[in-house]
């Protein structure tokens, strides 16, 4: 297929295919006809599946490659290959971390919430406006 008819099936433009190619990541082969059209198949509608799947998910583009050189590599899902679970693990121990963050700044904000609404309730209201 032509690149065009692999960004509509994949849902991308073909400035990310182009840009993907120029990174590596997607591997275009020319057609022999003398045109010089870019050639894919199904196994690169795959790649790119995988490609946006981890992206959805918040990976960056760079930590998708070893999920496709892992499909390149033959193997049935991109993420069965030592690298690609190497990245799985680097990518929860960095969620796990913003977790933990977003935790402490909930507990920030929640404590002057109640310091807030304690001083409120002793104070005289002077911010409503009266009719």
């Amino acid at each position: 297929m032509r690149i065009g008819e692999l960004a509509k099936r994949a849902g991308t433009s073909t400035r990310t295919l182009r840009y993907y190619e120029s990174r590596g990541l997607l591997e275009a082969r020319r057609t022999g006809n003398g045109n010089g059209y870019r050639d894919y198949d199904e196994d690169d509608l795959r790649l790119l599946r995988q490609i946006r799947t981890l992206q959805d998910f918040g990976f960056e583009l760079e930590e998708t490659r070893p999920f496709v050189e892992c499909l390149r590599a033959g193997h049935p899902a991109g993420d069965s290959c030592p690298a690609s679970l190497a990245v799985y693990r680097r990518k929860l121990a960095e969620l796990d971390g913003l977790i933990g963050q977003l935790a402490d700044v909930r507990e920030q904000v929640a404590a002057q919430l109640a310091a807030a609404e304690e001083a409120a309730g002793e104070a005289v209201p002077r911010c409503e406006m009266t009719g």
